[in-house]
């Protein structure tokens, strides 16, 4: 009997403290979830920093960093916060933008790697954003990663000696070069068969029709 043949690639570029990325990923999961073609899908995170000149730890409070990048005053990034923890919670995330640290992603998306390589990518990443935006996780702090590693199947011990080393650096840059060759300069951004994408956290609706769309294609 042959294997199926159809077996879907989707390719997901994000970045761990990005709030629209959390959004994208349970609008495509849901999707994802009542497509019946579920099990020949094979899901691959892929690193994107929105920041790669971040420092490890972002000085001050989410709120005060984008008010800097976007020029905006407080009072407005605080209502950027608000609009976007409004729409997470549509989707059944909690965050709690208001005690986010945010900084440096690097080790974050090596740890993630690492991960992959175990074939614990998704619940790495899931822990990992949800750590970030509910739970005050300090992203770019080595000793914090390497606690909550155990809570997605890998060992303090192990997650901490990658971290502590330079390993996953390449597949993290490799997948930035990656991203660039498909002219990816934001994300959420989702590549169905390296055929097609979608931009952004997408209605529901957008990522089941992409998914019926890929499936005929093959």
């Amino acid at each position: 009997m042959q294997e199926s043949t159809t077996h879907m690639k989707i390719e997901i570029w994000s970045d761990v403290i990005c709030p629209w990325c959390y959004i994208g990923k349970r609008r495509f999961e849901t999707a994802l979830a009542s497509f019946a073609q579920r099990d020949d899908v094979q899901v691959i995170w892929r690193s994107f920093e929105l920041d790669t000149q971040a420092p490890r730890q972002g000085p001050g409070t989410l709120v005060e960093m984008l008010a800097r990048k976007y020029g905006v005053s407080p009072q407005e990034a605080a209502a950027m916060n608000a609009r976007v923890t409004g729409v997470a919670k549509e989707v059944g995330l909690e965050y709690h933008l208001e005690n986010a640290r945010p900084g440096n992603t690097f080790d974050a998306h090596r740890l993630l790697h690492f991960a992959a390589s175990r074939q614990l990518g998704d619940r790495a990443t899931e822990r990992i954003m949800h750590a970030y935006f509910s739970e005050a996780l300090p992203v770019g702090d080595r000793a914090a990663l390497s606690r909550l590693a155990p809570e997605f199947g890998i060992a303090e011990n192990e997650a901490w000696t990658v971290l502590e080393s330079d390993a996953y650096a390449d597949a993290v840059r490799a997948d930035e070069a990656r991203a660039a060759s498909f002219g990816i300069s934001g994300v959420p951004f989702f590549v169905f068969d390296e055929k097609s994408g979608v931009s952004g956290a997408q209605p529901v609706e957008v990522f089941a029709e992409a998914l019926q769309q890929a499936d005929q294609a093959i």
